[in-house]
């Protein structure tokens, strides 16, 4: 099956990534390594791969078997080297140590959520569909819990931080004391339930407003049950720890949490041997927002280890000219 997926900010993360794909490819003359941690239909990836004529190998990891045996199909002759891997992007040093490679160029992290998984996979991911109430990424068997464990199971108290502290959700408390007063009669069974449920808890002026006032509460649900937030900091720190010298790291984030994680480690890093690309996060443009609504919250966060003269001196006019993406 096709990706319907739009991959978000795809010119810019391609820009980012290749500031001067001349230092990787002719002046070392190696292959470039350029790793997908969130690889989904596979868009940034073959966007990088034509940008670069197919001189680069991809390593490719999803935790969704599905967009791994689609992205294979996409990629097939794509790239000197294409490694795919049903993986977490915080098992990366294991990955690469499992293929033999010690440093990447290129690493980009698209940390939303696809929309293959929000229409196909059948997880609850979206209140807009009626689907088992799962969220899970990967494949359910091999989870702990899923999110039905948790409206179902865990003590009022505990949900309700969990919606606080990971949807930044006002009223957490009265979602999760509704949530405990439903599952009394019967188990929350479906992502439907749960979202009628968490709208007919909050106020009425609430449920008025522009997103769906079950939105955060479907984030702090999902981010639990995966484990989003320590992933990310341990993809973090591997994978800057296998950049080489002049190596590049992007991050789409889409939510604060997600970004403030970022920031904090980009800005730590630009303290030793690591040169943020860009100070404030690049955001979508109008046209990009208008055209796919899912990519208004998005922002790109880039950082080049090593402190090259040549990224930061360079003419700003020219300094993001890469070849053209058809």
């Amino acid at each position: 099956m096709q990706s319907v997926h739009e991959p978000v900010l795809l010119h810019e993360a391609v820009k980012a990534l290749i500031h001067d794909p001349g230092f990787r490819i002719h002046e070392s003359g190696k292959t470039p390594w350029y790793i997908d941690g969130t690889l989904g239909g596979a868009g940034h990836a073959l966007a990088i791969a034509q940008a670069l004529e197919g001189r680069l190998g991809i390593i490719g990891l999803d935790r969704d078997q599905t967009a791994i045996d689609r992205a294979e199909a996409a990629l097939k002759g794509k790239a000197e080297h294409v490694i795919l891997e049903c993986a977490n992007f915080r098992d990366m040093d294991k990955i690469l140590d499992k293929q033999g490679i010690n440093k990447v160029d290129m690493i980009l992290l698209d940390l939303g959520i696809s929309s293959d998984e929000l229409e196909s996979s059948g997880r609850g991911f979206s209140f807009m569909k009626d689907e088992p109430l799962e969220m899970t990424m990967g494949d359910p068997a091999s989870y702990p819990f899923t999110a039905k464990d948790i409206v179902n199971g865990w003590k009022e108290e505990d949900i309700a931080n969990v919606i606080f502290a990971y949807g930044e959700e006002r009223y957490a408390r009265r979602i999760a004391k509704a949530i405990v007063g439903y599952r009394q009669k019967k188990p929350i069974e479906t992502s439907t339930e749960l979202a009628e449920l968490v709208k007919l808890s909050v106020p009425f002026v609430y449920r008025r407003g522009k997103i769906h006032p079950a939105t955060k509460t479907f984030q702090a649900l999902r981010i639990t049950v995966n484990d989003e937030l320590a992933a990310l900091k341990e993809g973090l720190s591997q994978g800057y720890g296998r950049l080489g010298a002049g190596g590049t790291m992007a991050v789409i984030s889409f939510h604060s949490l997600e970004d403030r994680i970022v920031k904090d480690f980009f800005k730590q890093k630009s303290k030793t041997d690591g040169a943020e690309i860009s100070k404030k996060p690049i955001r979508p443009s109008q046209e990009e927002v208008s055209t796919n609504p899912r990519s208004r919250s998005a922002k790109l966060r880039t950082i080049s280890k090593a402190k090259i003269s040549n990224i930061k001196d360079q003419d700003p006019n020219t300094k993001n000219q890469i070849p053209n993406i058809k």
